[in-house]
């Protein structure tokens, strides 16, 4: 008969990603060993492998869950029924406050992404394509005229461009938290997005047997 899980078996799991993740964002996953994982978690190396078979697990495990987890917050807001702007505000809201409390994670994923597997890396590839979707869907839903310009998409990878690199410049012990920068990002972004035109038709190229003077 299989042996069940101990109680504290996920919070223990949980403890070691949180611990690798700090590693892997501060000195690299390349430059990150099992030994230095087990040891910022007070344990022995066979006991971190108890839990992950080994690092690539822990990055693996490390990326897909922050993308999960921000899955997840586009499904919660959405679920809520809000108009289109409160949508957008609680969505832009909710993930800077995200990327305060997973700031590892979050810089796991940003810098370590290329290091996956090809199936891997397509499966977090897919599910953070699903989560920028979300945004471009509640931007379309308050500028229709914007989404027949095919300005969604861009628009939502400008936004995500204001707050995917917060951690690369906000301080963790710092004046200003995420917390604080979220109102800022969300009155920013809405301040702009009003004088947002849909771009002209592109002009074709001149035809070069008629711009040749002959």
């Amino acid at each position: 008969m299989a042996r069940g899980r101990s109680p504290g078996y996920d919070n223990q799991r949980d403890a070691i990603l949180a611990r690798a993740a700090e590693l892997f964002a501060q000195q690299g996953y390349p430059g990150t060993s099992m030994n230095q994982v087990a040891q910022a978690c007070g344990l022995s190396k066979p006991a971190v492998y108890h839990y992950f078979r080994d690092k690539y697990a822990l990055l693996v495990e490390i990326a897909e869950g922050h993308v999960a987890r921000l899955q997840e917050l586009v499904q919660e807001v959405e679920a809520a029924d809000l108009l289109p702007e409160p949508r957008l505000r609680e969505l832009i809201h909710r993930f800077v406050e995200e990327y305060g409390s997973a700031q590892h994670a979050h810089r796991v994923l940003t810098e370590d992404v290329g290091i996956l597997e090809p199936a891997d890396r397509e499966r977090v590839l897919n599910k953070e394509r699903q989560v920028v979707e979300g945004f471009a869907r509640a931007i379309r839903q308050m500028r229709p005229r914007l989404a027949e310009g095919g300005m969604s998409k861009p628009l939502t990878m400008l936004l995500f461009g204001m707050i995917n690199w917060m951690f690369t410049w906000l301080r963790p012990d710092g004046a200003l938290t995420y917390a604080a920068m979220a109102p800022v990002v969300t009155d920013l972004f809405f301040g702009g997005i009003g004088a947002v035109r849909p771009p002209l038709p592109a002009e074709p190229p001149p035809d070069p047997k008629t711009s040749n003077g002959d």
